[in-house]
């Protein structure tokens, strides 16, 4: 049987429907908005898994190019492995489910949102989400819903509900808010230094519209949702629990407050041993781990009664508190631009690197035509950051981190037509104990400072936490890793002195309000301000000149009926021109010209045989020229691809000579000077008067 519930959402209707497609899966939900649609399925394993202390989640989100009525690029001619995007989007999905399932269902949970139709107006993405919380809702999976989900722009004075592509190209801010009806659970965005009200206004206006997504989920819940699965309720006891638990909070308690991570680490593991060791003799392996279990809810006691009671964290610190930051710049001799930035002990280490329009990266997606970006930001995390052993590669979080701290600083690059550079970020991790996403933001801002990228404003990120019970709550400030495992909230800002440029937030528990986030974006506020203070000691504008090791790039724009005289028939002259001087052009379809090469010198020198190809040649005009011929009485020279002008010999030398061949030889490169244009366009050149006249300029 098929049921279908609907919402009009900004004039446009959005549409869940189950019982037609995929009826195998434990819940399948087909949303439309607009004409782009996605089917999302959820599956779990047949049996549980006993003793699990996670949710074995997977989400798969997808884009099939048929959607678009593309097909993928390639040799294979399919869609491969996933694209960055498609794993962004994944995240936004898990996030806002994952605290919502149950440990103790202990079995393995598969959601699949797959685009199936894309219009190219409406983003797929955020009707993936609704789509995937819905097919969890109504199917037999235990699962504390709904929660909904929708995109918020600020476009021309106004916030634009699910925005199409071309609106969100204009908008100042873009953010995804997902969240139930008890409160926000996750928002993720960037923005042009928007101020923090703007951003609590946009989150305001979400919430009214992921009321009505829940609602609507309960609706269509109330009409075919089935029976939910019984959880795994475990008969496995530690019978000496209490006296386990009176023993060890004590000592506990103590190592909690061991100031330096690694030394903490293990005066609390070295706690847990010993009672490993006196408790543990007879256990059985899932009693281990409900011992296991045990420690961590000590700990978690400890260190949460601890801020909430005497506001004092496990480092010593206060909430407000930020730990001590140093920055360095210019470490790399090779590198275009380069910066350590350490706080506490998490350290990124940022590079910057200028490159062409060659190596821009191309995009292609369902969202439109192929693009080409000329800036990216690679995060890595190697294990050696935490001490460990381990595999090396990019995985979801590199990605996900990444991408924030990309959406941080490309508010505050220059414009393309301003610094013609493709430019590349890496922060590699060195150290991390929290918020290493947000010291990326900052070793990235000086990296691209000491590079001379004439950036609007530097940028700084935080991370903040939140520790919360029925009673009271404290917001922190530059939160420590455990701070984050054992915390109800991360919340990362990234800004400029004037406002936001990106935005991530993830809520554990069911919701927060209004009051904590408006605190908790003001005490955001001020820790950006004074880590921004520190950066800015160190550097503050961008260097005058870039690198010597960066390739030169100057741009000019040439007529767009000028085009095909630079590139010539088959490319025979741009490519002549690229030999010549040694270097690269690039020319876009509307006549924007970038030139690149090693040093200034070949770019100018190329730069100024284009113009001579896109102008007219005028008397007074110098140019290097190429001897093509010599006769009795001269030589023809080509000072521009394909124009020619007759060197008289009498204007080879002051003195007298008998021969050109004194003078000149085939192909020899010489600088002349445009002295005389004929009735016919006939050009006569001077060997001796381009000579003189550089001669004079250079002194």
């Amino acid at each position: 049987m098929i049921n279908t519930v609907r919402l009009e959402i900004e004039g446009k209707e959005l549409v869940l429907e189950t019982g037609k497609m995929a009826k195998q899966a434990n819940g399948s939900v087909y949303a439309t908005y607009g004409g782009s649609a996605v089917l999302a399925t959820a599956c779990c394993g047949s049996k549980p898994v006993e003793g699990l202390d996670y949710v074995p989640l997977q989400v798969e989100y997808n884009e099939k190019y048929y959607a678009a009525g593309k097909i993928p690029g390639g040799f294979l001619k399919r869609e491969g492995r996933p694209k960055d995007k498609e794993i962004l989007v994944c995240r936004l999905i898990d996030r806002p489910m994952r605290p919502l399932f149950h440990k103790s269902f202990g079995r393995e949970i598969q959601v699949v949102p797959t685009v199936v139709s894309s219009d190219q107006i409406n983003p797929p993405d955020v009707i993936a989400m609704i789509a995937s919380f819905a097919a969890v809702s109504i199917s037999d999976i235990p699962f504390e819903g709904p929660v909904g989900a929708v995109r918020v722009c600020y476009l021309d004075g106004k916030y634009v509900i699910n925005p199409t592509f071309e609106q969100m190209k204009d908008s100042d801010l873009d953010i995804i808010v997902s969240g139930s009806e008890e409160g926000i659970t996750m928002v993720e965005g960037g923005a042009k230094e928007v101020s923090e009200e703007l951003m609590l206004g946009a989150i305001d206006k979400a919430r009214v519209v992921i009321d009505s997504i829940c609602k609507m989920q309960k609706e269509l819940v109330a009409k075919c949702g089935l029976k939910k699965l019984p959880l795994t309720e475990s008969t496995i006891v530690i019978e000496n629990r209490d006296d386990i638990h009176a023993d060890v909070y004590p000592k506990m308690e103590v190592a909690c407050f061991v100031l330096g991570k690694f030394v903490r680490h293990a005066a609390i593991k070295s706690v847990i041993t010993e009672a490993r060791e006196k408790y543990c003799g007879d256990f059985t392996d899932d009693q281990k781990k409900l011992f296991d279990a045990l420690m961590e809810e000590i700990e978690y006691t400890i260190v949460r009664k601890s801020i909430l009671e005497k506001k004092v964290r496990t480092d010593g610190r206060g909430p407000e508190d930020i730990r001590k930051i140093t920055c360095e710049i210019g470490i790399l001799d090779r590198a275009h631009g380069s910066a350590l930035f350490t706080r506490g002990e998490t350290q990124s280490l940022g590079i910057t690197t200028l490159g062409t329009v060659f190596d821009e990266q191309m995009v292609d997606d369902i969202d439109g035509d192929k693009r080409y970006n000329n800036f990216m930001l690679h995060y890595n995390f190697p294990p050696f950051s935490v001490g460990e052993c381990g595999r090396m590669g990019t995985g979801r979080r590199e990605i996900g981190h990444g991408h924030l701290a990309q959406r941080a600083l490309a508010g505050v690059l220059p414009r393309k037509e301003d610094f013609p550079y493709t430019i590349r970020i890496v922060s590699e991790i060195l150290e991390s104990n929290g918020s290493s996403s947000m010291a990326t933001v900052c070793s990235g801002t000086l990296s691209l400072l000491n590079a001379g990228v004439p950036i609007k404003k530097p940028v700084a990120g935080i991370a903040m936490g939140l520790i919360t019970d029925k009673e009271n709550t404290v917001v922190l400030s530059d939160i420590l890793g455990e701070e984050d495992h054992l915390g109800d909230m991360d919340f990362k800002v990234c800004g400029t002195e004037e406002g936001i440029t990106a935005f991530q937030m993830d809520i554990k528990i069911s919701g927060v309000s209004s009051e904590i986030m408006t605190t908790a974006l003001a005490q955001a506020k001020r820790g950006r301000m004074h880590i921004l203070g520190i950066m800015n000691e160190t550097i503050s504008k961008p260097n005058e000149t870039v690198s010597e090791f960066a390739p030169r790039i100057i741009s000019l724009s040439i007529p767009e009926d000028k085009i095909g005289a630079v590139i010539g028939q088959g490319g025979k002259t741009i490519k002549t021109l690229s030999e010549r001087f040694g270097v690269s052009i690039n020319i876009e379809q509307d006549g924007t010209t970038t030139v690149s090469g090693k040093n200034s010198k070949a770019a100018e020198d190329a730069l100024a045989a284009i113009k001579g190809l896109v102008e007219d040649p005028e008397i007074g005009s110098i140019y290097t020229g190429t001897v093509k011929r010599i006769v009795d009485f001269g030589a023809f020279v080509e000072f521009l691809p394909g124009k020619e002008g007759l060197c008289h010999i009498s204007r080879l030398s002051r003195a007298r000579i008998n021969k050109v061949s004194e003078v000149l030889e085939m192909n020899q490169e010489i600088p002349v000077k445009i002295i005389e244009i004929d009735r016919m366009g006939r050009i006569n050149l001077s060997y001796i008067d381009a000579k003189e006249d550089l001669e004079k300029k250079n002194t």
